[in-house]
């Protein structure tokens, strides 16, 4: 009898930019390595003959709480990916809901139909995933084993196991970023469950899902609100970019300051030209404007720094917790383009965005004059692989 500790990898950039990333290779967040610390002491003490985990950086980082305190080898396994959703990789969950609703409410409901081109069903997802348990039953008999995979992935053998059918699983729980379940495998390939879902190691500070709710209530939050972005056209809707770059410098330096909204315009229209579908963006809730990211694709790029001059969030979202999908699209914009790095800019009076930028990566690495002669921090983040887990 093998027994096999299945885990869900930390928290990773999907799950905090509220993109859909399947196969797309995702970088695991700050709160995720407060995560895979907290695993790594639940494991401590308990003895694990071998470690696998899907081929996916988020697996194989969670995965070291393990395998390097326990002096093993890590074994990787593509049957061990989340559901593969072909043209849907990266797209974020908003934009979905706003283009293919029909397709996201099968999904959300795994629905037998489900399946976009390129990617998998759930029927599918469940054959290799007991498949993939029972060969690593095999290759260990009598020994346990801990095992990385994905959320969508687990749900679906934890499904498979007990004998239901894509189209069945509503009723089925969903694992917290590193929620470890428990399951027996026999020397047959009959798999049984143990324990699931279980996230007993992680403070409510750190968990992935005590700050949302989405998994265990239909009733709405801005907090759980997923936004979509759309090209602004600055030929056409200059006046909304001029006045969110003017309330912009209202809220952080008042009326005392005169804002040169025509030069701030003028810098937007520079960017916009080199790429009218991705470098000034309207970030969108539904069919309202909510915000606006421009993205400089030339300034820097020899670098490999990805340089965002704006970010904006209108006033009745502020302070909501959407903000971090604004970082999330400058992200799946510039990483394609082989950049390592995002730069931006940040008034050191700004509190409040002094702060959110803290809070998720951003680092001061000098000073600049901005307009006006205003001393601006000039703050980065990096967004790219370690060499060694790139060629993996």
């Amino acid at each position: 009898m093998t027994r096999i500790y299945l885990i869900r990898h930390a928290e990773a950039e999907g799950n905090l930019y509220r993109r859909v990333h399947g196969w797309y290779n995702s970088l695991i967040t700050d709160n995720g390595y407060r995560q895979i610390a907290a695993l790594k002491g639940r494991f401590d003490n308990i003895p694990i003959d071998a470690v696998y985990s899907s081929d996916l950086f988020r697996t194989m980082t969670t995965a070291k709480a393990i395998y390097e305190s326990h002096a093993l080898e890590l074994h990787t396994r593509p049957d061990l990916r989340e559901i593969g959703v072909g043209v849907w990789e990266d797209k974020p969950w908003g934009e979905l809901a706003h283009r293919d609703g029909q397709r996201l409410r099968g999904f959300n409901h795994s629905s037998p139909e489900f399946q976009v081109e390129g990617g998998e069903t759930f029927a599918q997802v469940q054959k290799r995933m007991l498949a993939a348990m029972r060969d690593i039953a095999q290759r260990h008999p009598d020994q346990t084993v801990a095992a990385f995979s994905h959320g969508t992935a687990i749900r679906c053998l934890q499904a498979a196991i007990r004998g239901l059918e894509p189209g069945e699983m509503d009723a089925l729980g969903h694992s917290d970023n590193t929620g470890v379940t428990c399951l027996t495998v026999d020397e047959h390939g009959v798999c049984r469950l143990i324990f699931e879902n279980d996230s007993s190691h992680l403070p409510e500070e750190i968990s992935t899902l005590a700050r949302q709710k989405w998994w265990k209530s239909r009733e709405s939050s801005l907090a759980d609100a997923n936004l979509w972005f759309r090209p602004l056209n600055m030929e056409t809707e200059g006046e909304r970019y001029r006045s969110a770059r003017s309330d912009a410098w209202q809220d952080i330096h008042g009326s005392d300051l005169p804002c040169d909204s025509e030069a701030f315009q003028q810098d937007a229209l520079r960017c916009w030209v080199q790429d009218p579908q991705k470098a000034v963006m309207a970030a969108m809730l539904g069919e309202t404007f909510a915000g606006v990211l421009q993205m400089d694709l030339e300034r820097w790029a020899e670098e490999g720094i990805g340089y965002i001059p704006f970010v904006y969030m209108a006033p009745e979202y502020r302070k909501k917790g959407l903000g971090v999908q604004l970082i999330g699209q400058a992200v799946s914009t510039y990483r394609p383009l082989g950049r390592t790095r995002l730069r931006l800019r940040c008034a050191p009076d700004n509190g409040v965005a002094q702060r959110f930028y803290k809070k998720y990566g951003f680092v001061k690495v000098g000073e600049v004059q901005g307009a006006g002669g205003v001393p601006l921090d000039l703050l980065e983040k990096g967004i790219g692989f370690e060499p060694a887990d790139e060629s993996r």
